[in-house]
């Protein structure tokens, strides 16, 4: 069910006060700045301009995120120890975990940076989110005041999203899997089908947040 989009304010006036300000919401895509509703259970409230969801408040979704981000953890930090893939070609195999892969350009010190890089996007980052996203949920979800600094951490944990890049190495490895399977016989590891479950991980993480729903609590 999705709500109307939240009401247009009327911003020709000289001047807003700070109570009229916190009742402001901006669409993340278009800059369109609206009046915000709270839309009623399991509705939505999205920008007429161009469609982008804005608010949408979904029952227990603090416990539901909680789990998912310590789910995300557990995945990312087991499938760095555990093979990833093994492939076998002319009776020689090869047996590769996660952490192999980025760390596979270290010995070579002009390539020290893309190591660090491959590393911090398909590991580092995607935890570092998760834990952020605990450390900002937990106290709100058991009614307890915003931890310290909590604002900053998801403003943070917001800004490394486009850079948490697990799930598309998983799918980047299983594109290219394919095109090798008639060169050598590839297996699948357990950390592929841990990154596999990463994918819907975070899917699911997305459409549990409602960023406003999150801000307003640390507001409150």
């Amino acid at each position: 069910m999705t709500a109307p989009s939240p009401t247009e304010p009327d911003l020709s006036a000289p001047e807003l006060s700070a109570q009229d300000l916190s009742e402001l919401i901006a669409c993340p895509q278009c800059d369109a700045v609206y009046r915000a509703v709270q839309p009623a259970p399991r509705a939505r409230a999205v920008c007429a301009r161009c469609h982008t969801v804005l608010i949408a408040p979904q029952r227990q979704a603090g416990q539901r995120l909680i789990a998912v981000a310590l789910t995300v953890v557990v995945l990312i930090c087991a499938a760095t120890l555990t093979p990833f893939l093994e492939v076998e070609a002319g009776g020689m195999s090869n047996a590769t975990s996660v952490l192999d892969a980025a760390l596979a350009f270290a010995g070579r010190p002009l390539l020290l940076v893309l190591t660090l890089a491959v590393a911090a996007l398909i590991v580092f980052v995607p935890v570092l989110r998760a834990l952020l996203i605990l450390y900002v949920l937990t106290p709100i979800v058991f009614d307890r005041p915003p931890a310290r600094h909590a604002r900053a951490a998801f403003r943070l944990s917001e800004t490394l999203r486009p850079w948490s890049m697990a799930e598309v190495f998983a799918i980047g490895c299983a594109v290219a899997l394919v095109k090798i399977s008639d060169l050598a016989h590839v297996a699948f590891g357990p950390a592929f089908w841990m990154f596999s479950a990463l994918v819907i991980l975070i899917v699911v993480q997305d459409t549990f947040m409602c960023r406003y729903s999150v801000w307003r609590s640390l507001d409150r």
